[in-house]
C-alpha cells in the first residue's frame, strides 16, 4: 500500500467533461464513505484514506479540478486493500473491478489504477493522478510524525520536523521517501513545498483525521 505545478499538466478528457451519467451523478461522498466502511474496519487504513481525501481536496483548486471528484478519488483509493492486500492478485485492481461494476467515473479508476503503476501498468499521466501518487505515502509519513509528539497534535507539527523525521530511516521505515520525492518532481513541486502543502490540508483537518490530541473516550 502506498501508506506551484507546471503549466504542461494538462487536464484529461475525463475531467473537463461535466457530462456524466445519471448513475456517475449518484455516486456522492455518502456513497463513497459507505463503500469505505464496508470493505474497511482497520481504523488505520480509514484515516489514511481520509488523510488522501483531504490532501486531494486541497490540490485539486490548484489545477483547477474538480475538489468533490478529487476527494472522491482519495477516499475511495485504498478500499479493497484490508481484504486483497496483494498487490500480484488484489489491490487495486479488485477494488476497481467492484467500482466500475458499480458505475463509478473512469477518471477516478484511472487515478485509483495508477496508484499502484507496479501493479496495473497505468502510469499517472493527469493532474489528478499525479497528486494521488505524490501525496499518497507522505500523509502516512506527516501522521507518524503527529503521533510521536507529546501533544499528539498535528498543529504542533512543522515542516522542519517533518523533514528531521525524513533523514531518519528507521522511522516510519515503509513510507518510500525517493517514491514520496520522484512523485513530487513529477507533479512539477518542490518536495519542502509539497510536504508544507499537505501538512497544512491536514492540520485544517485534524479533528475528522483523528490527529487533533483528543483521546476518544
Amino acid at each position: 500500500m502506498c501508506f506551484a505545478g507546471n503549466t504542461d499538466l494538462g487536464l484529461s478528457s475525463y475531467e473537463t467533461s461535466h457530462l456524466l451519467d445519471s448513475r456517475d451523478m449518484e455516486h456522492t461522498r455518502d456513497t463513497a464513505w459507505s463503500i469505505v466502511t464496508e470493505w474497511t474496519t482497520d481504523p488505520a487504513l480509514i484515516r489514511h484514506m481520509l488523510s488522501v481525501e483531504t490532501a486531494m481536496r486541497w490540490y485539486a483548486s490548484r489545477y483547477d479540478g474538480d475538489a468533490e471528484r478529487w476527494a472522491l478519488t482519495g477516499l475511495l483509493h485504498d478500499f479493497d486493500y484490508q481484504r486483497y492486500p496483494n498487490l500480484s492478485t488484489g489491490h487495486p485492481v479488485t477494488g476497481v473491478e467492484h467500482l466500475r461494476a458499480l458505475g463509478w467515473g473512469e477518471d477516478i479508476l484511472q487515478a485509483i489504477l495508477s496508484h499502484a503503476s507496479e501493479r496495473t501498468g497505468v502510469q499517472p499521466t493527469t493532474p489528478m493522478e499525479k497528486t494521488l501518487v505524490a501525496v499518497d505515502e507522505l500523509t502516512g509519513l506527516i501522521a507518524a510524525v503527529a503521533f510521536v509528539r507529546p501533544s499528539k497534535n498535528i498543529a504542533d507539527v512543522q515542516l522542519s520536523s517533518i523533514k528531521k523525521k525524513w533523514k531518519e530511516k528507521t522511522f516510519a521505515a515503509g513510507v518510500h521517501r525517493n517514491e514520496i520525492e520522484h512523485a513530487a518532481a513529477h507533479l512539477g513541486v518542490p518536495l519542502d513545498e509539497h510536504i508544507q502543502n499537505v501538512l497544512t490540508a491536514m492540520q485544517g483537518n485534524a479533528a475528522a483525521l483523528g490527529l487533533d490530541g483528543v483521546q476518544s473516550a
